[in-house]
């Protein structure tokens, strides 16, 4: 039983994935609070997951005209440096101060999304 409900989940976690809904983070609760998995593997499966979700859910967006491409491109251009930089930044920092910033930017985030206009 476990094991189809684990495909169920993850079926319908990679759904919503596609849909932007952020099923990667439903993905990380079910393992580490239903499987009884440690944070860390857990983690390393979320990201094995996400190589297989986001492809299809990047053809289906372009597909479906959702993707503006320059704007991609822009994007790529910026953040294949950006993510290496910050990757070599985080290997020298405390794991305390990187808990504590990736915190200060989630909360600006939830702010500014609850403020912001919408269309």
């Amino acid at each position: 039983m476990s094991a189809l409900l684990a495909a169920v989940v993850g079926l319908v976690t990679g759904i919503l994935s596609g849909c932007g809904v952020g099923g990667g983070s439903l993905l990380m609760l079910y393992l580490t609070m239903l499987a009884g998995m440690g944070q860390y593997q857990a983690a390393g499966i979320n990201l094995l997951y996400f190589l297989a979700c986001a492809p299809a859910a990047l053809w289906s967006h372009i597909k479906n005209g959702l993707v503006e491409k320059r704007a991609a491109l822009w994007c790529i251009a910026a953040g294949v440096p950006a993510a290496g930089a910050a990757c070599l930044l985080a290997a020298y920092m405390e794991t305390d101060w990187l808990r504590r910033a990736f915190g200060v930017f989630l909360l600006a985030v939830g702010i500014k999304e609850c403020f912001a206009k919408r269309k």
